[in-house]
């Protein structure tokens, strides 16, 4: 099964970092977004990906130009160029760097990449969220009930301390938890192949008509994800992800 990966916005809304590179490309760690988010479903044995590119694509097809180069050690002769490698990074993936145009929409993007997708389910995600989704268990969930879409509906992350009262004393204190009610897009979406009849043209937004359309038809399932999303929008998310991962506390690092 594919994954599609849309990383082809613009990121306005982080214009600290976006103002440079693309929102994916923003490191967290010294890695890239969008690593880490390969790296999720990597861990899960899905390793075929299509990068949806569009502004400032040219550094993302960049990086993984060079990433050989930079995650290897090596011997190189300089007098004949020759590199002799001693150290892999022991990365497997097969990655599609596809173009899909500045302005396309998210529905577009997706629709865009139809030949290199094939007849098959596949899946897709934004590139700008990470969360320790259980990869195998949402596909194996999307074969189940036999319709066209799944989505992941998750927990938002609370904007304040959640607050446990017994009285007017606090008996529990959690610094900005995953909220306990409501459920939102979370992205990590499955689709089968009959998702294109519902993308009309560049300017389709998945999450309007073609979404919309499914639900109505009772074609669109969701997937409950309780544990860790977390979306960078914002220079203050970034700041988040940034720390859980240096305090060695990154729950959507399930890999070794």
């Amino acid at each position: 099964m594919k994954v599609v990966l849309l990383a082809g916005g613009k990121g306005t809304r982080l214009a600290e970092e976006t103002i440079v590179r693309p929102k994916p490309m923003v490191e967290i760690g010294g890695k890239p977004l969008l690593w880490h988010l390969m790296k999720v479903y990597a861990a899960h044995g899905f390793t075929e990906f299509l990068v949806a590119c569009g502004y400032k694509g040219e550094m993302i097809k960049e990086y993984f130009h060079n990433f050989p180069i930079h995650s290897s050690d090596y011997f190189i002769d300089l007098a004949t160029g020759n590199r002799t490698e001693v150290h892999g990074s022991g990365i497997n993936w097969r990655v599609g760097l596809i173009d899909t145009g500045l302005e396309t929409n998210t529905g577009g993007r997706i629709r865009r990449l139809r030949e290199m997708i094939g007849d098959q389910p596949f899946m897709v995600t934004y590139g700008d969220g990470l969360g320790n989704i259980n990869i195998c268990a949402l596909a194996e969930f999307h074969r189940s009930h036999g319709k066209i879409a799944t989505v992941t509906a998750v927990r938002p992350p609370s904007r304040f301390g959640n607050l446990t009262l017994q009285g007017t004393t606090v008996s529990e204190f959690a610094e900005k938890p995953q909220a306990h009610e409501g459920w939102i897009n979370g992205g990590f979406f499955v689709f089968s192949p009959e998702i294109f009849d519902y993308l009309a043209d560049d300017d389709t937004c998945l999450e309007q008509e073609p979404l919309e359309r499914l639900a109505k038809e009772h074609q669109l399932m969701a997937f409950r994800h309780s544990g860790f999303w977390q979306p960078m929008d914002t220079l203050r998310e970034k700041q988040l992800l940034e720390s859980l991962w240096s305090a060695g506390q990154a729950p959507w690092k399930i890999w070794n």
